[in-house]
């Protein structure tokens, strides 16, 4: 079941919600349509994002397709591939992070270059 439709640049991807952070979910949920200009890192795009929460099972290795909130910087990160701080090949934040959904599939991602506008909304 799709949750999100998640846009960026001229991509549609579609995302579902994890169930390991229920109170950053609520939170990112409650504050959708949300949308920004993506930095690029790798294959990482993230984006300013204040959301009032902690950590939840923050982790810095995440699995590809991981749509992440980075509660120390304010950000939110979208992972497809590697980064600059990956390790054998896994999709790795600089720092923890706290993974509330995950999108469904990434390929339309490998092409992208450089950054790109941002937008998650819910799915209809």
């Amino acid at each position: 079941m799709t949750d999100l439709r998640v846009t960026v640049g001229d991509r549609e991807l579609t995302a579902t919600w994890t169930d390991d952070a229920p109170e950053t979910r609520a939170a990112l949920e409650a504050a959708l349509p949300i949308s920004g200009d993506g930095i690029r890192w790798g294959d990482e795009l993230y984006f300013n994002l204040a959301l009032d929460v902690p950590a939840e099972n923050a982790s810095e290795v995440v699995p590809e397709g991981a749509i992440a909130y980075w509660p120390d910087g304010n950000k939110l990160c979208l992972f497809w591939g590697e980064t600059p701080a990956s390790v054998d090949g896994e999709p790795r934040a600089a720092a923890p992070v706290t993974v509330v959904a995950r999108l469904e599939d990434v390929s339309a991602l490998t092409a992208l270059e450089g950054g790109a506008r941002v937008r998650l909304e819910r799915a209809e």
